[in-house]
């Protein structure tokens, strides 16, 4: 469903020139991002759920670890660049076309892909680093990285601060980010004469702030806490976050959306 659902988004802003506009181009971008974190996790908890073995190799794990991240980083980027998007559609209406251009479009998502790299190159090189001499076993569904750590028999916490500070950097950066243009979309939207001018304008936000919520909400506690203990209710939380808000994307975009409807 997650595969299925992203793929007819992807395909349908590429072949109707009217969702030719920034805003899906953003949107476009996001539905492979979801497409990419569904596929860098989900396919090997299924195949250990089928086939009940559910050992993964110290590589494979680095690897599901380094690109769950990057992309996770990547996509937080990229929901802030997506809320100063619809600031600038809904705030300054008769300068988007000129202030939102072609250009800055790419511009900015190329931003967003290049702010992944170091974010996760040098959290990742710790982990390369550290020795690992006891129990191999991760009480999650995926390599998570906090967890991976854990399993280290050396002094750990410097390794811990930098990741507990890289996750608290990114996340609260793009999430101040995504609040203000919110702040000044609502203050906006309010001052409109016309219901139906509001009604209009709170329809074109309720995606995206919709899946901002879910995004944050799960991350924030996943990641930016000062608790080490790990209960079930964290594996719920990254369930909510690596399945959920996937299978989610497409259908809180296209049945809130008439344009996409």
């Amino acid at each position: 469903v997650i595969l299925v659902g992203n793929l007819l988004i992807i395909a349908l802003i590429l072949s109707h020139r009217d969702l030719h506009r920034p805003m899906y181009f953003f949107l476009c971008n996001l539905s492979s991002l979801e497409i990419f974190i569904a596929t860098c996790i989900i396919p090997k908890t299924v195949a250990s759920l089928l086939m009940g073995s559910k050992a993964i190799s110290y590589p494979a794990c680095l690897t599901q670890l380094h690109f769950f991240t990057f992309l996770g980083v990547i996509e937080f980027v990229l929901l802030a660049v997506m809320s100063y998007e619809r600031y600038v559609a809904i705030c300054y209406p008769l300068q988007y076309p000129m202030l939102m251009n072609s250009q800055l479009c790419v511009q900015l998502l190329l931003g967003s892909w290049t702010a992944g790299f170091p974010a996760t190159i040098v959290p990742t090189v710790l982990v390369v680093r550290l020795p690992f001499c006891n129990d191999n076993r991760i009480d999650h569904f995926f390599c998570e990285g906090m967890l991976l750590i854990k399993l280290s028999c050396a002094d750990t916490r410097t390794v811990e601060l930098i990741n507990f500070m890289n996750a608290f950097t990114i996340l609260f950066g793009s999430l101040v980010m995504s609040a203000i243009s919110y702040l000044y979309i609502i203050n906006t939207i309010l001052r409109l004469p016309s219901a139906l001018s509001r009604n209009k304008a709170f329809s074109t936000c309720s995606s995206h702030f919709t899946i901002v919520i879910l995004g944050y909400g799960s991350c924030i506690f996943q990641y930016v806490q000062p608790s080490s203990h790990h209960t079930s209710y964290y594996k719920m939380v990254a369930l909510l976050n690596t399945v959920v808000t996937p299978l989610m994307s497409p259908f809180i975009f296209s049945l809130r959306n008439e344009q996409m409807k």
